[in-house]
């Protein structure tokens, strides 16, 4: 309750400030004072308005809540609904190695169903987290925000409803998402006819296909750095789907070690300085990833591309094509596809070298001509940093990869290979060259929309 003098004062002020608002005159001696007020239109004062001036007054009142907007908040949508769940978990604790501080936030939706593993309590479903530093790299102790319950982390709308959440609970200057799981890029393989796709939840037997991933990040808004913590995403068949909701996509041209990204070495470049920019955000998370794979012999590919340049590369690509078609080097391009640096899925080649051995095995002036306008802008305006490490051929499971073949088909994150691993050839993006067909539904693509590669494929395919 206002005492008496609290109230007198409220009184007062409020008559000052409604007499000299109204314009009364206090100065003549003969001033009729009750007449003035009488002929003034009191505002009305909400509750709200009452409410306020009363807690001023009696101490009550609290500076509003406002969010801190920081530099940096990195969201990583963590699909462990699959045989990938204990990598989940011990992603989550490099997070915490690091974690989220007054300059940058951090969090996760981390899915997570029966039958893989049974630490943290075996909790299941999907919950939201801030990770927040922690020693003990055997145990999260980050605070769980959100619990979610059953969700399907296999439909886009899932991803979509994360990033709005993430970005309207933890604004920042900047932001990053990566999407981590299984990843196919454009094909997975015809064994299981899945295609075009990441983050595979076996619960539901649901995938975000290609253009669904589109179709997500437009939903939740434009980010800074998009990465893919999955295998074969780095193509021109994927990038060019987010590449206006993204100005930077960091990503694989082959498939990922089980344990894929090592958030320590990437968060704590960031932590130590927040006021990087989205390009060199990129540029740690692809040496991140590469040096730590190097530092335990383990065969590994990581580029950053550019977004603002895939319409370029259609530009530079349509020239080539035409090119190579009006000279018809049908023999050519057969040959070179066959000797091209491939991946997983052998109908991945990479785009650099492909077009190189084409370009050496002609002296068509204009061939030649375009070759080296491609070749020349991939390097210096699209690709802005790629890695690779190799590794020897070795007999029963090659390459640096752990023992697990996620789907039975010998592709995915993690899968075991004998094939050498030698990526000298990989320049930091894989295009799409079937070696019977063209898989269905690539016609409709973004990619295959805007660039006359699907005609090429037709085109060199014909008998």
């Amino acid at each position: 309750m206002i005492n008496k003098l609290g109230l007198s004062a409220l009184t007062a002020l409020f008559s000052v400030s409604l007499a000299s608002a109204s314009g009364i005159n206090f100065e003549g001696k003969d001033a009729d004072l009750k007449s003035e007020l009488s002929d003034v239109e009191t505002p009305a004062v909400s509750p709200a308005q009452d409410k306020g001036i009363i807690d001023w007054l009696t101490g009550n009142h609290k500076p509003s809540q406002e969010k801190t907007v920081k530099e940096w908040t990195i969201m990583v949508f963590i699909n462990g609904k699959n045989n990938l769940e204990q990598y989940a978990l011990k992603d989550m604790n490099e997070m915490e190695a690091v974690g989220s501080n007054d300059k940058m936030n951090v969090v996760t939706q981390t899915g997570r169903i029966d039958g893989y593993d049974s630490s943290e309590g075996d909790w299941k479903g999907v919950r939201r987290y801030y990770v927040t530093k922690d020693k003990d790299a055997g145990k999260l102790s980050s605070q769980m925000v959100e619990d979610l319950g059953k969700v399907d982390m296999g439909d886009y709308k899932s991803l979509a409803a994360f990033g709005k959440w993430a970005k309207e609970k933890y604004p920042a200057r900047k932001y990053m998402l990566i999407v981590w799981n299984h990843g196919s890029g454009w094909e997975k393989g015809l064994k299981l006819r899945v295609s075009k796709g990441i983050s595979y939840d076996d619960e539901s037997g649901n995938h975000i296909t290609t253009p669904q991933l589109g179709l997500a990040l437009k939903e939740m808004g434009k980010v800074d750095v998009y990465g893919s913590d999955a295998c074969l995403m780095q193509m021109p068949e994927v990038d060019y789907e987010i590449k206006d909701y993204a100005d930077y996509i960091v990503g694989s041209e082959e498939t990922e070690p089980g344990d894929g990204y090592t958030y320590d070495l990437f968060l704590g470049p960031v932590a130590a300085n927040p006021a990087m920019g989205p390009a060199e955000l990129a540029k740690v998370a692809v040496d991140a990833y590469s040096d730590h794979y190097q530092s335990i012999n383990g065969a590994s590919t990581q580029s950053f591309v550019k977004s603002a340049a895939l319409s370029g590369l259609v530009e530079k690509a349509n020239a080539w094509v035409d090119a190579v078609m009006a000279a018809n080097l049908k023999a050519e391009v057969s040959a070179a596809r066959g000797a091209a640096m491939s991946y997983a899925i052998s109908d991945n080649k990479d785009l650099y070298h492909f077009v190189r051995l084409v370009s050496e095995k002609t002296q068509d002036a204009a061939v030649k001509e375009k070759s080296a306008a491609l070749l020349d802008f991939i390097k210096k305006d699209l690709v802005l940093h790629n890695r690779t490490n190799n590794k020897p051929y070795s007999p029963g499971g090659g390459g640096g990869w752990d023992d697990y073949d996620d789907y039975g088909d010998g592709y995915d994150r993690g899968a075991r290979t004998t094939r050498a691993s030698d990526y000298s050839e990989s320049h930091g993006i894989a295009v799409y060259l079937p070696g019977y067909s063209a898989g269905e539904g690539y016609n409709e693509l973004a990619w295959a929309s805007a660039s006359k590669w699907d005609e090429f494929i037709a085109w060199y395919l014909a008998k």
